[in-house]
């Protein structure tokens, strides 16, 4: 009990209303220290007490209310006026039509990227792909020569690009057949050299219109299918040789057989004014479709250089594609046997001679 005592508090049970309870006899059945309540002698504080910092009045507790309408601006005369609603912002709904087309947009993107992954699922599958191009109506003898799907075959960032020179194809056949057009209206009005005009104009409808899609649109195609370097390069010369000739068309120089520029001014001078004006249409188309070939050449220019293409990946494919092709192989093949076959028997031949000469040995 040292502790107590030595306690800056002094000792607890010194307290003198735990000495004169402990000291207190049992009266009437008290049980003494056991049932003291040291709360029961307490009396009760008047109500009427002064109320002060110690003994705050007693308030039943309110709930704040804040009356919206008074608060605004000051007026002119110091009173309260209420704040009008905000001015409404057409920029949040702007905002929202945005979302909800890039949303359409996203959605319709998606369900080409699964129409896509299904097909290439079911190309993998060993689903043999039946060829689709050119349309050609069931009833006819002749099949389509090629399978052509751009939203399958074609990644989604060139799918535009290729839809472009796709487009671009189709123009060039219009741009045949209004050739032939004013080719025959300028024989219908007896144009000097009209007749060779014309009937170079219908062989360049026919035979100009399947070779432009084999020999440039197919590449193009097969170039950012199969990302060819090698397809590339045969683009470029095919397109850029064609454009160099549409180029000289739309200028209109003679010999060319088609309707240019300066055939059309030659052309007006005493002619009647509708033909006129269809043979400079005839030539504004031309000259139209040659601006657009350009451009598009420009495009497909710098998406090839900004894929990493280059003239050493189109010869090293070339070269694995020269050795892959199993005509050439089977032709080196035989190239090979039949040389092997004649080296050996010209060596085995002149062993023969030199061994009969001897009369001793095998004979052949």
């Amino acid at each position: 009990m040292s502790g107590f005592n030595d306690s800056p508090f002094g000792d607890p049970f010194s307290d003198p209303s735990i000495t004169s309870a402990t000291n207190k006899p049992t009266v009437n059945g008290d049980s003494g220290l056991e049932d003291y309540n040291p709360f029961a002698n307490q009396t009760t504080k008047p109500t009427n007490s002064v109320r002060g910092a110690t003994n705050p009045p007693l308030v039943s507790p309110q709930p704040a209310v804040i009356n919206t309408s008074s608060v605004g601006p000051m007026s002119n005369n110091n009173n309260m006026a209420p704040v009008p609603p905000p001015p409404y912002n057409p920029s949040a709904a702007v905002n929202i039509d945005h979302l909800q087309k890039q949303k359409e947009e996203l959605d319709r993107r998606e369900a080409e990227l699964a129409e896509r992954e299904e097909r290439l699922r079911i190309e993998g599958n060993g689903v043999k792909r039946e060829n689709n191009w050119p349309p050609i109506p069931a009833f006819c003898p002749v099949t389509p020569c090629f399978y052509q799907d751009i939203n399958v075959e074609i990644p989604v960032e060139f799918q535009k690009i290729v839809r472009y020179v796709y487009y671009l194809w189709i123009s060039y056949v219009g741009v045949l057949f209004i050739n032939v057009l004013g080719a025959l209206a300028a024989l219908c009005e007896d144009i000097a050299n009209s007749g060779g005009i014309f009937a170079f104009s219908l062989v360049a409808l026919v035979f100009f219109t399947p070779l432009s899609f084999i020999c440039w649109f197919r590449p193009l195609y097969k170039a950012f299918r199969n990302d060819s370097s090698f397809n590339f390069m045969i683009f470029f010369f095919v397109f850029f040789c064609q454009l160099v000739y549409v180029v000289l068309c739309a200028i209109g120089i003679p010999g060319m057989g088609s309707i240019g520029l300066f055939l059309a001014i030659k052309w007006s001078s005493g002619s009647p004014v509708i033909f006129n004006i269809f043979i400079f249409l005839c030539a504004i188309v031309m000259a139209c479709y040659a601006l657009a070939s350009f451009l598009v050449l420009i495009k497909v220019h710098s998406i090839y250089r900004s894929t990493g293409a280059s003239m050493q990946k189109a010869q090293q494919e070339f070269t694995q594609g020269v050795l892959r092709n199993e005509t050439v192989q089977h032709a080196a093949s035989a190239a090979a046997a039949g040389a092997a076959r004649q080296a050996m028997s010209q060596q085995f031949g002149s062993t023969g001679n030199t061994t009969n000469t001897s009369g001793s040995g095998l004979r052949y």
